[in-house]
């Protein structure tokens, strides 16, 4: 017994066990051809029911539930809530809308909708560069309205973290070489680049702290930052400081090493394009000057001796000789550096470390009844693995047996919901965390994408 839902000319049909449970066509904030086009076709031609199901809901969540698009001054404008937060984090933003890249070439309302990300990035940037999440007007009031820091009208939250002016650069250099559009790259978002390059300088923190400090009264201590709201100190190496991790979770030594990866591919992405599109030799400079002090910093700090697995990357360093052997579940973070494209799948010091993260000399790796993956100090638990884990260990696994392991695992995690969560419990995944989160929805749809594209024999039942 089946129901069905018609959606202009593809039709869609679930087992009763698999119900309906994407927003109706009506209520869905944004809709795309092409992206409609590759769930059909994914319907039509696998034959895992359940599978295809989880696509459906998962891939189109941030575009049925979380895009608020329009034009401003006559150019594309787009906000993009996380789901259950009316807030628009930098990261979370260009990681939902990241996935559609690959139709936008195809789709020209598609496209329009990811330059209005872009829009509207390059304006948050230049109101507050050290902030990672904002609001859609200034007359919205943050419920952290009264953190000590530099709160601005239109900020929601004022989180220092490297990868959200990281993020931004991503979408941005990926947008234009897929569908060649250069509309969105204006003198502002010129601008934009020249202050992420220098809030990126700021916090090398040569001389002094720099212009950042936030402190939180809270009971959670990874929602504030010690030494009068300045982190922990450091010693100056070249590398970037970055307060907060892309958990939101404030870093305990503030040299993120994942994060300054990601900080040096962007510059010199960012080189490029000012390159490119301004002919501004000078500012490309500048920008490939910092990412090269940054990866010969990399070269000399990153890398530490552990007693099972050799050589691996630390998580966090301080410059004094300090480290912190760990992985966290958000992106960027060990596990997921190749799927951002900021170390090769076969680099000997990567290999290391992914068994390090995949084993229990992770503190945050746990394994139970419902799976396996790596969690974090976020949720405020131990033993709640997060499927963003899972998904980008798919992501960046070459093991067919493995890919299959990680499909089963997000298979098993969903608690018969049909959306993947936060967190799941190791052993039941009926104890989650935030029932509607968009950027892990469709990353598991980019991954099961990537999988149908590539190796689609791993998608049988």
């Amino acid at each position: 017994m089946c129901s069905a839902m018609v959606l202009n000319k593809y039709t869609y049909a679930h087992k009763s066990d698999f119900p309906v449970v994407r927003v109706p066509v009506a209520s869905r904030r944004f809709h795309s051809q092409a992206v409609e086009g590759a769930i059909a076709e994914f319907k039509l031609k696998v034959k895992d029911t359940e599978l295809t199901w989880l696509f459906e809901n998962c891939f189109p969540n941030t575009l049925d539930t979380t895009v608020f698009y329009d034009t401003l001054n006559g150019r594309p404008d787009t906000y993009v809530i996380t789901g259950d937060i009316d807030a628009m984090w930098l990261r979370d933003s260009c990681a939902q809308v990241w996935p559609y890249l690959t139709f936008a070439a195809k789709d020209e309302k598609l496209r329009s909708m990811i330059a209005g990300v872009i829009n509207r990035q390059t304006g948050c940037i230049l109101k507050d560069p050290y902030a990672n999440a904002f609001y859609k007007n200034e007359q919205q009031v943050s419920e952290w309205k009264d953190d000590k820091t530099d709160m601005l009208p239109g900020v929601h939250e004022r989180k220092w973290e490297i990868d959200s002016l990281c993020y931004p650069i991503r979408l941005a250099y990926n947008y234009w070489k897929i569908t060649g559009d250069t509309k969105s790259f204006d003198e502002k978002w010129k601008g934009a680049v020249s202050s992420i390059l220098k809030v990126f300088k700021d916090q090398q923190r040569k001389t002094d702290n720099g212009p950042y400090h936030f402190q939180r009264e809270t009971v959670k201590p990874t929602d504030s930052l010690p030494m009068n709201g300045y982190g922990f100190p450091i010693k100056p190496t070249g590398l970037i400081c970055s307060m907060f991790r892309p958990s939101d979770d404030a870093t305990i030594y503030p040299f993120l090493i994942p994060s300054n990866f990601f900080a040096a591919l962007s510059l010199r992405q960012a080189a490029e394009m000012v390159t490119v599109m301004f002919k501004d030799n000078l500012l490309a400079q500048k920008l490939k000057a910092l990412a090269t002090e940054v990866e010969n910093a990399l070269r000399k700090h990153a890398v530490v001796k552990h007693p099972v697995y050799g050589n691996i990357y630390a998580y966090e360093v301080d410059g004094f000789g300090n480290y912190n052997m760990m992985d966290d579940a958000n992106v960027p973070g060990l596990l997921s550096m190749p799927y951002l494209g900021l170390v090769k799948h076969d680099d000997a010091v990567y290999v290391n470390t992914r068994k390090f993260v995949l084993s229990g000399s992770n503190p945050f790796f746990y394994k139970g009844k419902a799976g396996e993956g790596v969690g974090g100090p976020h949720v405020g638990a131990a033993n709640m693995i997060w499927p963003l884990s899972i998904i980008c260990r798919g992501l960046t696994s070459t093991n067919d047996a493995e890919i299959k392991q990680c499909i089963k695992m997000l298979k098993n995690s969903h608690a018969q919901k049909g959306f993947m969560h936060e967190s799941f419990d190791k052993d039941n995944p009926a104890n989650f965390t935030r029932s509607w989160f968009a950027w892990a929805n469709t990353l598991f749809g980019e991954f099961i994408w990537k999988v149908y594209q590539e190796k689609p024999n791993l998608l049988s039942v």
